[in-house]
């Protein structure tokens, strides 16, 4: 009897360290911008334990799509739930997931400097997030990464402020040639002449060539591109391939250490929930590990 009473304390007591390690979720939460005049909503994942233990967390920044917003990483990329497995493997250590809204920006200040979101995200939003949660705030222990438009938004950012960020994970990023850029903005695709302005003749937007990510690629110095770890991923049959393919190739002409992957898919969320695990796969060998 006294060892079936045992028995039953000791599984109580696993019933409840489990639930108490659950990994938490928290949605459209909003930091208040003065530079945007209006909030930047975001949503969170906070790995198992963090309500209970007092340690700093590395964190990701992980951006949308166009289109999308700070929840659909959540319901459409089951971020929680690969998440969680992965670390319940042991395959990545415990990570906070920040996912902010920037609505259809492309994550710049636009040319009119009207609308600065870049301007927000390193001056108003990533300061007061980490100031709210346990996040080593440093450069070894953050990152940044997100799909098409937000893949090109997490480029730009990793490439125009290395000191920030440790490591980058485009996935299927809006990375465009010239010839391609040129043809969306004429059909007024993506939100380009609200971003980048109107062409003028036949000559490209300034805000176009400070914001190419393969013009950034070519230009920006060595020693600025090779300080962030770069994972490069986007399906053989996305309408993205190509870009990324040159990025790829302006990055082995002048020898920037990088990883490029091309695997069977398209631009759809069946592709990118495979991808978000492989990429934090990689982060876990860049990031400084917790306990250090």
């Amino acid at each position: 009897m006294i060892q079936k009473l045992y028995l039953l304390i000791a599984l109580s007591f696993t019933v409840l360290s489990a639930t108490a390690q659950q990994s938490m979720v928290f949605q459209s939460l909003k930091v208040e911008s003065r530079i945007l005049g209006t909030p930047i909503k975001y949503s969170i994942y906070l790995p198992a334990g963090y309500d209970t233990s007092k340690q700093n967390y590395p964190v990701l920044y992980l951006l949308h799509g166009y289109t999308d917003n700070e929840t659909t990483w959540i319901h459409r990329g089951k971020v929680p739930e690969s998440v969680d497995k992965a670390i319940a493997a042991g395959e990545i250590q415990p990570i906070i997931i920040v996912m902010p809204d920037a609505g259809l920006t492309w994550y710049l200040n636009d040319y009119l400097g009207k609308v600065r979101y870049a301007d927000a995200f390193f001056q108003e939003f990533i300061p007061t997030i980490e100031k709210t949660y346990r996040i080593k705030a440093e450069k070894a222990s953050r990152a940044i990464g997100g799909l098409s438009m937000g893949g090109y938004g997490s480029l730009l950012y990793a490439m125009k402020y290395p000191d920030m960020f440790c490591a980058c994970i485009p996935m299927s990023a809006g990375i465009f040639t010239d010839a391609e850029f040129t043809q969306h903005l004429k059909n007024k695709d993506f939100s380009f002449p609200e971003v980048y302005g109107a062409m003028n003749g036949e000559m490209l937007p300034e805000t176009w060539k400070t914001q190419s990510i393969l013009e950034l690629a070519k230009t920006l110095s060595r020693e600025q591109l090779i300080s962030v770890a770069y994972y490069i991923d986007c399906g053989d049959d996305d309408f993205l391939t190509v870009g990324n393919c040159e990025l790829h190739l302006i990055f082995k002409s002048r020898k920037i250490p990088h990883e490029f992957r091309v695997r069977d898919g398209n631009h759809d969320w069946g592709y990118w929930q495979v991808s978000i695990v492989d990429g934090l796969r990689f982060l876990n060998g860049v990031m400084i590990p917790n306990n250090e």
